[in-house]
């Protein structure tokens, strides 16, 4: 499927990678993020139908994040799980959103498709084609905003997507300018990973 993929149009590549994350349960990935304000490095675990965990190597090491779709809340532990003070705050508080203005519960690979997606209805989008990143093959494409259109500030999306899987494993963002917003780099990806119950609700 991957290879034919490749070989079609823009943006089937990029229907195909939204189809495929449609069939996913569950991944787990080391994020890297470099923008303007500074670095995050993080552990990230994602299960349906929106579990969502963090927990922060830099900045404040040993915060944990833990956002449940039931409740609509994140509980967040400043010095680790079961370790004083526990919180309950609403995904839209400030306190917890990244500098750019992103929320928990909207942060997984999901919502990055659609804001791509969103960008290419009217926009461009090009694969520039194969190449090795590590150990995987990726597949580099190019997603362009119409004149002045942005999602989220965003006008211009690079994104490399993983070969066996779609998955993104580095992402670009930048505004109309084509200034760097964001490098966003994904390590140790493990879709379908096993993830117990008790890692979203600890």
């Amino acid at each position: 499927m991957h290879s034919a993929a490749f070989a079609s149009t823009p943006p089937d590549l990029l229907a195909a990678a939204i189809e495929h994350y449609r069939t996913v349960e569950s991944y787990r990935v080391i994020i890297r993020s470099t923008h303007a304000d500074g670095e995050e490095h993080f552990h990230y675990y994602y299960k349906k139908p929106g579990f969502v965990r963090m927990e922060f190597i830099r900045p404040h090491a040993g915060t944990v994040l833990v956002y449940s779709p039931y409740t609509q809340n994140v509980r967040v532990w400043p010095f680790g799980v079961k370790h004083f003070p526990e919180l309950s705050l609403s995904p839209d508080n400030p306190q917890i959103q990244s500098s750019r203005g992103q929320r928990v519960d909207h942060s997984d690979v999901g919502t990055l498709f659609e804001n791509v997606r969103t960008l290419r209805e009217d926009g461009s989008a090009e694969v520039l084609g194969e190449e090795r990143m590590d150990v995987r093959t990726v597949l580099h494409l190019i997603v362009t905003g119409a004149d002045g259109f942005a999602v989220a500030d965003v006008h211009r999306y690079e994104l490399w997507l993983d070969m066996a899987s779609l998955f993104p494993v580095k992402v670009i963002s930048r505004d109309r300018q084509n200034a760097d917003i964001e490098i966003v780099m994904m390590e140790a990806l493990e879709v379908n990973a096993m993830l117990p119950e008790t890692m979203f609700n600890p």
